[in-house]
Formats: structure tokens, C-alpha cells, sequence
């Protein structure tokens, strides 16, 4: 088998708040699956990527974050380089683009609306049932603690909304408070991998004091073979092949997407998830490369 030349390009540091040694974790363990397939691997920093001026590679792997990055990336892909995950899908996960894309794609979701972060009405706050509201950036996943917040009114919500807005974060999603049992999941789409689990159990989530807003975990049975494939759909209407994310199991079973991330850090099922990524990166390759 002739060896496949393949640019890994890494996640900066700040973008993996909390998760720095769960995402260079399973980024190492990738790469090494890759290179038992067949795979010769250079591996570099999303700021070393910036700075190349000709990239050979027909061939990349990331978990890149940055904007400039996703935006060279998506430049390559244009020219028929192949990127897993996909620049495009990379930039439909930022939170404004995930909301608009599930909601239209009938995606189970809490409901929400995308204001701008001037916004300073009331009508949005009236539309939304429940007790308090989420206010989350809208122009990129959370970096900072705030980026995700729970406010019980509309005036700590406006508040946020100011703080996002002196941020110069353009836009903001605000979604109903779901009343449910916090799951977490991981998988790679077109294999059979699937792994979730309640992550409070397990100590496992980037901001813990959510706990105290969400609650303890009432085990409420539902069809996990449902939520592994909404999760796959939604993961393909995104156009992401290594994603995870977040869902709301309701007292009736029933159950909402609340977040859905490229290339989360796997950390629960790293060892196993790690050989399922390298083969569905190394099957992307074969195909279209």
C-alpha cells in the first residue's frame, strides 16, 4: 500500500476550554491509527497551518477552530483537497448556523431565536416557555464561561446580551430551559460507533455548576438507538463525520438536541473511538481523494 501523505492540523489551546489534555489525547491517538492504516502524518498548530504559504497536501485532518483556519481550509476543499472534518461542516456548527440548521432539518431542538445582540425587546423572552432562559453566543462555540448562561429573567438575560454586544459578538441564540436528564454523546458518522453516557455522573462537562441548573439525573428510559440516529442526521445535515454533543431526555422519554460540536475530545471512549475516527478519516481519503 503506497503511504497516504496526510496534514494533521491541531485545535489551539483556547478553544478547548477545560479540555486541553482530552483533545491532544485523542488528536495523538488518531494520528497513530492513521499511520497503522497506511497514513504518514505531519502534524502541526492551526497557527503553523496560517503561516504556510503553499500547502501540498491533498490530504488533511483537524480539529481546528479558528476562523481564518476554517476559512483556508474551506478555500482548499474548493480546490479538492479533502478536509475531515470539513471546513464548511466546522463553520455549521458555530451556534447560530447548528440552531438554523437542525430547526430546518426537523431536528429535535429546544425552541429558540436568533436575535442580534442590540436586541433589547421583550417579545422573544414572552415567546419562550418555562422558567429562565439560555443566552449563548451565536457566532462560535463557547470559549468563556459566559459564552453559555442560564438567566432566570429577562433582565439578567439583556444583560448578557450587553456584555456579548461591548464583546462585539454580533448575534446571540436564546432557547427555552429544558426540564430533563443531561446526556452526552460521541460518534462517527457511517460507522457503528456510539457512545453516551450521563456526563454529571461522571464529573465530566466543562462548566459544573450547570449541574445545580439542570439537576441530578433521574435515569428517565428512552430509545437510545433513536437518539444515536437523530444524532447521526444530525451530524449529516451539518456535514461533519466526527461529532458529539448534547441532548435533553424529558420524564416521557421524548428528547432535544441542545448542542452538537465537531470533533469533541471523546474523552469517556478515547481508546476505542480513536481506531473508528482513523478509519472513517482514512475511508474519506480513499474515496474522494
Amino acid at each position: 500500500m503506497n503511504s497516504k501523505e496526510i496534514l494533521a492540523v491541531h485545535r489551539n489551546r483556547k478553544f478547548s476550554p477545560n479540555h486541553i489534555g482530552n483533545d491532544d489525547a485523542i488528536f495523538s491517538l488518531t494520528a497513530q491509527e492513521l499511520e497503522k492504516l497506511g497514513g504518514k502524518v505531519q502534524l502541526i498548530s492551526e497557527d503553523d497551518f496560517l503561516a504556510m504559504e503553499n500547502v501540498s497536501h491533498k490530504l488533511i485532518f483537524t480539529m481546528a477552530r479558528q476562523k481564518e483556519v476554517v476559512k483556508k481550509l474551506q478555500d482548499l476543499e474548493e480546490s479538492g483537497v479533502v478536509v475531515v472534518n470539513s471546513g464548511f461542516g466546522i463553520e455549521n456548527c458555530f451556534r447560530t448556523n447548528m440552531t438554523n440548521g437542525l430547526v430546518s432539518n426537523g431536528i429535535p431542538y429546544p425552541k429558540s431565536f436568533v436575535v442580534p445582540t442590540s436586541y433589547t425587546g421583550d417579545e422573544v423572552f414572552e415567546n419562550l416557555p418555562g422558567k429562565g432562559f439560555w443566552i449563548k453566543r451565536g457566532d462560535f462555540h463557547a470559549i468563556h464561561k459566559e459564552d453559555v448562561t442560564f438567566t432566570y429573567t429577562k433582565k439578567e438575560a439583556k444583560e448578557i446580551l450587553r456584555e456579548y454586544a461591548l464583546r462585539e459578538i454580533p448575534d446571540a441564540v436564546i432557547s427555552e430551559h429544558l426540564m430533563g436528564d443531561l446526556v452526552k454523546f460521541y460518534g462517527v458518522y457511517g460507522t457503528e460507533f456510539f457512545f453516551w453516557f450521563y456526563p454529571y455522573d461522571n464529573n465530566h462537562h466543562k462548566y459544573s455548576e450547570y449541574e445545580s441548573i439542570n439537576g441530578k439525573s433521574l435515569y428517565h428510559t428512552f430509545d437510545e438507538n433513536k437518539l444515536q440516529n437523530i444524532a447521526g442526521e444530525s451530524a449529516r445535515v451539518l456535514g461533519i463525520d466526527i461529532y458529539g454533543g448534547d441532548a435533553i431526555v424529558g420524564a416521557d422519554g421524548s428528547f432535544h438536541i441542545i448542542d452538537l460540536n465537531d470533533w469533541p475530545s471523546f474523552a469517556p471512549c478515547r481508546d476505542e473511538a480513536a481506531e473508528f475516527i482513523a478509519k472513517r478519516i482514512f475511508q474519506k481519503f480513499s474515496q474522494e481523494s
